[in-house]
């Protein structure tokens, strides 16, 4: 099997890698190397198979045209995008040329020079919006949904908010109609959030990341003063570890005849929900250390609450998660303390 993935020297591209050349595929990663750690990433997989990396940027279709017309590819795994609320604000030309212009780019590629192969697009629970109009409960760690046990589902209406939402939104909406107009199969994971080893986080993304590693450098005393925190840390996510992550993509392309044209709501589900404050106190058990922070003003269209129902994902793909979060966020401590000594 030939796969591409685009931004496959990132987060989730380096795991989907990586899993791709423990499965014997033969693996291209398209990657222009602009984010944190993406070089770093890189160096990693050479040493794990054989693979070709193409530096290319998703914006640019000729770009994109000529790896795709010259790999013919079987499966693309389109997880490249600019990933952060806050950068899509400051520059939201740059946000929609990545996010939207960049998977039209994939889009009109495969139709063209792959139509048989299968399209993975990584999604996001933003084109929800802020999910205001919920009747939300406060508890004493965490907001809780009542009229949702087990989450959202793919049902939930779409409310493009921020640049970022707007330019994942049409991505999205494009994936579908790309699969209803021209025969692509085309399968969207509308992803809540996702951890786990190769994720170099920062403040603005990666937020489960960022937090272990301020709290291995609050242990080992590397901080001289509180980080912060937007909110008042009841905000809640389901998580998702990247191993449960690959194993997705590669159930999505398995079962990509009975689910292509079709959208889901993808994450860790209601047993692997956490919010900040519970973060940090499973944080604080598993390194020894207290944490100290201040709060922020909450972020512009942040969703006070976010988990995916995975019912629609488990009956298309018969896949559900099996790290527990405890289980993930004590390796995601465990990275943090490997990369930190590594750049030290």
């Amino acid at each position: 099997m030939k796969i591409l993935i685009t931004g496959g020297c990132g987060f989730l591209g380096s795991n989907l890698s990586a899993a791709a050349l423990e499965r014997d595929a033969e693996v291209m990663v398209f990657d222009n190397l602009s984010r944190t750690g993406s070089t770093q990433n890189l160096e990693w997989l050479r040493g794990r198979g054989n693979f070709t990396h193409v530096h290319g940027d998703i914006r640019n279709f000729n770009d994109v045209t000529r790896t795709i017309r010259g790999f013919r590819p079987d499966a693309v795994f389109h997880v490249a995008g600019q990933v952060a609320m806050t950068t899509s604000i400051a520059n939201p030309r740059m946000d929609f040329e990545v996010n939207a212009m960049g998977s039209l780019n994939v889009l009109e590629a495969v139709r063209d020079h792959a139509p048989d192969a299968a399209l993975l697009y990584s999604s996001s629970n933003k084109v929800y919006g802020d999910l205001e109009y919920i009747d939300y409960q406060e508890t004493e760690t965490r907001y809780v949904d009542p009229a949702h046990p087990q989450g959202l589902d793919e049902s939930t209406p779409l409310e493009f908010q921020s640049p970022y939402g707007c330019s994942k939104g049409s991505a999205d909406q494009y994936m579908q109609d790309f699969a209803r107009v021209y025969g692509v199969k085309t399968l969207v994971f509308r992803h809540s959030s996702m951890y786990g080893s190769r994720q170099f986080g920062s403040f603005d993304q990666g937020w489960i990341a960022w937090f272990c590693s301020q709290a291995v450098k609050a242990g080992q005393g590397l901080l001289d003063k509180p980080f912060t925190i937007a909110g008042n840390g009841k905000q809640v996510r389901d998580v998702l570890e990247a191993r449960d992550m690959a194993r997705l993509y590669f159930a999505g392309l398995e079962h990509i005849e009975r689910a292509r044209g079709q959208v889901l709501n993808v994450g860790g589900g209601m047993d692997n929900s956490l919010s900040l404050l519970e973060l940090f106190a499973l944080l604080e058990e598993l390194t020894g250390t207290q944490l100290h922070y201040e709060k922020l003003a909450p972020r512009f269209s942040d969703q006070r609450i976010f988990v995916a129902d995975l019912a629609k994902t488990k009956a298309l793909l018969d896949w559900e998660p099996q790290v527990a979060a405890r289980e993930g966020i004590g390796d995601a401590v465990a990275w943090a303390r490997q990369s930190l000594m590594a750049n030290r």
